[in-house]
């Protein structure tokens, strides 16, 4: 039976090496699931590779000594982090982009882009989106990883300018990613004659978060904020609120530093709601980006995927805390394993 597929393949196969390679690839699809998919597909990827140009198969070959050495090191990066040694994997990552060339540089056509989920790919779309066609770079070339650890160890290291550029890397590739946008804003929390840039960052990594922590961090940052701009009360109000996302000590800090300079100034959870309300700032998750979130689990359940239906249900049962998600998702979960 194998062998009367790839017989099969092969016999509609022609002299035009660009149709030869839309048929095969139209084949992959077609036998992905099949019982001997893996021979099956192992001889399709062999007539693909007999299709390429010799310039594709470099550029294949470039492509895949890239993936290597980029998940090689950044596994010793972290390796290093884990154990404290954030100089040693600063060292590394310089010498490696010192020598790395990524293939995925914007041009005049098109731009490169990872999303983590499909959630961050309709918040790009809904809030920025693209004139030109969106390629996306595989899960197994990190480079969004890259950039943002290098830029994270630059600005441990005091080297603001070199850290901004890696970072900024980063947000091209993600541009709605809460987590970069936040990293990048303590460079201009640190090393500027103004706050403006640094509200603005974390303004905006509040409108696209959907993780509590990183909704508490948005609201501790912005709490800095309003310390240096002597306004204690709202700083007060961002800290005691955080504490809804993460129960942190460095809001703990925070709230007793205000209160040890004001003893009178106490305020319970309503009081802090209405003073973050009366400021136009944004309350807990944007409402578009849990909306969204609805959207995404109706659409997979009522298509039968349920994993990802309860991958974002978790998600909303971590920012609601609702019951009744908590009830819809073990109701999923016996589907699974029914």
């Amino acid at each position: 039976m194998y062998e009367e597929i790839i017989n099969e393949i092969k016999s509609n196969l022609g002299e035009n090496k660009d149709l030869n390679k839309k048929y095969l690839s139209s084949q992959m699809d077609v036998y992905k699931n099949h019982p001997n998919n893996k021979e099956i597909l192992n001889e399709i990827s062999s007539m693909m590779w007999d299709c390429l140009s010799e310039f594709e198969k470099e550029e294949y070959n470039q492509i895949i000594e890239n993936k290597t050495q980029l998940m090689d090191i950044l596994n010793e990066v972290a390796y290093e982090i884990e154990n404290g040694k954030s100089k040693v994997a600063l060292e590394k990552l310089d010498k490696f982009i010192n020598k790395y060339q990524s293939p995925f540089e914007n041009d005049d056509d098109a731009e490169y882009h990872f999303f983590t989920n499909t959630l961050e790919e309709l918040i790009f779309m809904r809030y920025i989106g693209s004139k030109n066609e969106i390629k996306y770079i595989p899960t197994n070339q990190p480079v969004l990883d890259l950039y943002y650890i290098y830029g994270f160890l630059l600005l441990e290291d005091n080297q603001f300018e070199k850290s901004e550029e890696y970072l900024k890397k980063a947000i091209k590739i993600n541009p709605v990613s809460s987590r970069v946008i936040l990293e990048l804003s303590e460079i201009y929390k640190i090393h500027t004659y103004t706050y403006n840039k640094y509200y603005m960052f974390v303004s905006d990594a509040l409108k696209y978060a959907y993780y509590p922590q990183d909704i508490a961090r948005c609201y501790r940052q912005l709490g800095f904020y309003y310390i240096e701009e002597n306004q204690m009360e709202i700083a007060l109000a961002l800290f005691i609120y955080s504490m809804e996302y993460e129960l942190s000590p460095q809001a703990y800090s925070e709230i007793n530093y205000i209160q040890s300079k004001n003893s009178e100034l106490k305020l319970n959870l309503d009081e802090c709601i209405n003073i973050i309300k009366n400021k136009n700032i944004q309350l807990g998750v944007n409402p578009s980006v849990l909306d969204t979130l609805y959207e995404l689990t109706d659409e997979y359940e009522k298509n039968h995927l349920y994993s990802q239906s309860i991958y974002y249900y978790e998600i909303i049962y971590e920012l609601t805390n609702d019951e009744n998600i908590l009830e819809k998702i073990k109701n999923i979960t016996s589907k699974i394993n029914y």
